[in-house]
């Protein structure tokens, strides 16, 4: 669960810098500003953990860590959810049959 755990980190990091990365970018779009400034600004940015980017995050399964078919709501996989429907552990889903 290793692929779990760097994403939670991941996740750590992009919260815990975001509003430092927002008001880097805010400077670096802003076209009033000398180019010196910007690009002082741009240099800073880069110096920022790689991690620390909200793109940089995934969604995964937080029961098997799948990356794919991942429900954003409930955090699982379309997997998960169906064995967790299947073992009755969530009310009011049943197993379709006609």
């Amino acid at each position: 669960m290793s692929a779990i755990n760097k994403n939670n980190r991941r996740i750590k990091l992009s919260d815990k810098f975001y509003k430092k990365r927002l008001k880097l970018k805010k400077i670096i779009m802003d076209k009033k500003l000398t180019l010196e400034e910007r690009f002082k600004a741009q240099q800073k940015l880069s110096k920022l953990p790689r991690n620390s980017a909200k793109v940089r995050v995934m969604n995964r399964c937080q029961i098997t860590g799948r990356p794919h078919g991942v429900y954003r709501k409930l955090k699982i996989s379309r997997i998960a959810l169906r064995q967790l429907g299947l073992e009755g552990k969530i009310p009011g889903m049943v197993k379709s049959s006609w």
